[in-house]
């Protein structure tokens, strides 16, 4: 076992070399500590400005350089449970990668989860592990309404995305 400073210092380099999402689980297994360990140790790194993101798969390092040359835009949209794998495939599938969903609540003001979602298996992982769980999405919160930040290439492709989720209803209305 190692300390901690030590352990950390392997977290973030085990962070930056891995281009999918770890659990806190996988983590713990290769420190040979507990999740808990794992989880202050994430914990600890964010209060130091390292930009985990905590995902329905796992840890991954948000690295903003990376993904500088990405155009990014903010959808408001609506829709049933039912479609929501369908809106979900719409925005992957036009090239987009559904970064997060954002709800406004009246109460607590804005709620906001990582989903970090590029393909149709990402979306078909996030979908088993909600079914899986039955938990409830954070749109039920607002009535359906929600917002995803969406990354991609170029503007056109986020046009595109913006005019499929129109075609299809699920655009609110502005």
């Amino acid at each position: 076992m190692t300390d901690g400073a030590t352990r950390r210092t392997e977290l973030m380099k085990i962070l930056r070399q891995e281009s999918r999402p770890l659990s806190g689980t996988e983590l713990a297994k290769r420190f040979g500590v507990s999740r808990q360990v794992i989880v202050q140790d994430i914990a600890l790194l964010r209060a130091t400005n390292r930009n985990i993101l905590s995902t329905n798969k796992g840890y991954v390092l948000y690295d903003p350089e990376h993904g500088q040359n990405l155009c990014r835009r903010i959808f408001a949209v609506n829709h049933t449970d039912e479609q929501m794998r369908e809106e979900l495939y719409l925005m992957v599938d036009c090239g987009g990668h559904v970064c997060d969903v954002i709800v406004e609540h009246e109460i607590y003001g804005q709620l906001s989860a990582d989903l970090i979602l590029k393909n149709r298996r990402d979306v078909d992982e996030f979908i088993r592990k909600m079914g899986e769980i039955s938990d409830q999405p954070l749109k039920v919160l607002t009535g359906g309404s929600h917002f995803h930040t969406v990354e991609a290439e170029s503007e056109d492709i986020l046009d595109e995305i913006e005019a499929e989720l129109e075609k299809k209803g699920f655009l609110k209305n502005k």
